[in-house]
């Protein structure tokens, strides 16, 4: 009989410290999957693609934007190639900001915006090749032609744009910028203490930052750009492009640091910032970025 008790309790014992079963999580993020992408591209057409202003005789900034482009789409195909069609949920696209005024633009910008999922046809994939072989070209032949360039307000599209139009939850996100490193445009000029939502050469040289000791002179007095969002730790970025004006030799420099000093506010681990350079010099980085690997 003491026996049987004994069992009774030590059943009793055991039941009691089992662990309740979690409840179902009702208010969760989705999931990220690394393995879909998220690819977007946002074009700067200021005057620094205009070859009559910034001429480069190796190669046209426009076209090398167009190649970076290209690259960029090639990343993303192969990246797609390497999956089973069953798990296909990827997508890219092309941003400008402001808009240019020519309205063929906002067409260019629905064919480039491309979406694979388990459904595509593999004929797609030619498409989508031959779109982003031909219109790139467009747009930037039509904004020279213009020659209205609005300017580049990055900084608006980071605070007010970047994460509706950038971010999805449930992918890894990646964002190409492709710039000379300036950041400008008259209806977003202002400052906060010593940061501002600018940056050019003028105010490069105002700021005394034109000697070995830029950094100390930044840190020191606080200089950068005035922070646009709070936290983007899920999105990567690549700027493609820099290219300081002549005549200091630490200009390159002290853009980047601008730059990299930005993203860090903004909570973005994983970025890039590589000069202008020919397309096939910055194609296998670009393609590396991609793959993640």
């Amino acid at each position: 009989m003491k026996k049987i008790f004994y069992l009774l309790m030590i059943i009793s014992l055991a039941s009691c410290n089992k662990t309740p079963p979690s409840s179902p999580c009702t208010n969760c993020p989705p999931e990220v999957d690394s393995n879909n992408i998220n690819v977007s591209i946002l074009i700067d057409l200021s005057d620094r693609i205009d070859p009559a202003t910034n001429p480069n005789p190796t190669m046209e900034y426009f076209q090398r934007d167009t190649e970076y482009i290209k690259a960029i789409e090639r990343g993303f195909l192969n990246h797609i190639k390497s999956k089973k069609i069953i798990t296909y949920d990827d997508q890219m696209q092309v941003f400008f900001n402001p808009e240019p005024s020519d309205p063929k633009m906002n067409e260019f910008t629905k064919e480039l915006k491309i979406s694979f999922d388990k459904n595509t046809q593999r004929n797609y994939f030619d498409l989508v090749d031959k779109k982003y072989s031909e219109l790139p070209l467009n747009i930037y032949q039509s904004a020279i032609k213009d020659r209205k360039y609005v300017g580049s307000d990055i900084w608006e599209f980071f605070k007010n744009k970047v994460k509706d139009y950038c971010i999805k939850d449930d992918k890894r996100n990646i964002l190409f910028i492709l710039t000379d490193g300036y950041m400008y445009h008259e209806d977003t000029k202002f400052a906060e203490e010593s940061k501002t939502s600018y940056l050019t050469t003028r105010l490069i040289k105002a700021n005394n930052l034109t000697t070995s000791n830029f950094k100390d002179l930044i840190e020191k007095n606080k200089f950068g750009f005035v922070k646009a969002n709070d936290n983007l730790s899920n999105l990567e970025v690549i700027v493609l492009g820099i290219t300081p004006e002549k005549g200091n030799p630490f200009e390159e420099a002290v853009i980047k640091e601008y730059w990299e000093n930005w993203f860090k506010e903004m909570k973005i681990k994983n970025y890039q910032i590589k000069s202008a350079d020919l397309p096939s010099n910055l194609e296998p980085i670009i393609l590396k970025a991609i793959s993640g690997k």
